[in-house]
């Protein structure tokens, strides 16, 4: 069994292994579909979420795993029971994985003695790794070569634990990877080039809107909505200076007229929803690659793709 806490983690081999399984998955459609096992997997999550969430369990489902869903809101957590107590009470329990969202960054790194696949779904402003491998696998699918694409990242780059997956996965499998956003909000260990707003958008191939991470700023946004969208938002405007095959993606959750506007979201540029789908086929393939032992639900990796 293995551990998907960061792709930082992974080799170029590995990530390409897990793209090309997840691709095989979404071509088989509703054969997909496993026999129940009696694999058994915790979904851990101490934050919000539905796209994740719900994704992590439609996985496990077609996966035929048995799900055990914890909630802070009704668990011991509430008593103080630590994260590694859960973890380990979830061991005990029987199951093979734990998926994990947590607002602690780094949460991983005092689980150190259990003895179950870990799969991080998103670490305070640290690493959201599953999301950055369906982002992979939407930009594969819509241009085939990843390496050479221009992707620009624009929004909260400080607080946004999905510009830290993406940014770094990118720049490793040789895209040029442009940031833009609010200067109180750049973040210096991104890899990437800083432009204007307007820059990103025009010369980017696929650009990556951010929601705004209201939960982990210190302070409020200092600005009112329609001027953050004004001024850093994907406008209708902004969108028709686009070059004519560039994409829009979204990790989701959207603050519709604030990150982009309403009419967006579903436009024919738009891969809102196609990367939720990627998600499923992303997060099957991920939970087989860290639990599996069965190599044939493995596919050999072809490098030369990314």
């Amino acid at each position: 069994m293995a551990n998907l806490l960061r792709l930082n983690d992974l080799s170029i081999i590995e990530i390409n292994s897990i793209l090309d399984r997840a691709q095989q998955i979404k071509e088989m459609n509703d054969e997909g579909w496993a026999e129940p096992n009696h694999t058994l997997v915790a979904n851990l999550f101490y934050e919000p979420s539905t796209r994740t969430r719900f994704s992590f369990e439609t996985a496990e489902k077609r996966l035929g795993y048995q799900i055990l869903n914890f909630s802070s809101k009704t668990s011991s957590a509430l008593k103080g029971e630590t994260l590694y107590d859960t973890v380990r009470t979830m061991e005990s329990l029987g199951a093979k994985a734990v998926v994990i969202r947590h607002q602690e960054l780094g949460y991983y790194k005092a689980l150190g003695r259990i003895d179950l696949s870990i799969l991080n779904a998103g670490d305070g402003a640290g690493d959201h790794p599953t999301q950055a491998l369906l982002d992979l696998l939407t930009l594969r699918q819509e241009f085939m070569m990843l390496r050479g694409l221009t992707v620009a990242i624009i929004g909260d780059l400080r607080y946004s634990r999905v510009a830290k997956s993406d940014a770094e996965v990118l720049n490793r499998l040789g895209c040029r990877v442009l940031l833009s956003g609010p200067d109180a909000w750049r973040n210096e260990s991104l890899p990437g080039t800083y432009v204007t707003v307007d820059e990103a958008i025009e010369e980017a191939d696929a650009v990556i809107m951010l929601r705004i991470q209201h939960e982990r700023h210190e302070h409020a946004m200092n600005m009112p909505r329609e001027d953050y969208h004004k001024r850093y938002g994907l406008t209708a405007e902004r969108a028709l200076r686009m070059k004519p095959e560039s994409i829009i993606m979204h990790p989701g959750p959207i603050n519709r007229g604030v990150e982009m506007d309403d009419e967006l979201v579903e436009s024919t540029r738009s891969r809102y929803f196609k990367q939720i789908k990627n998600g499923v086929f992303a997060r099957m393939a991920a939970l087989e690659w860290a639990i599996s032992t069965d190599t044939k639900m493995r596919v050999e990796p072809v490098a030369e793709k990314l």
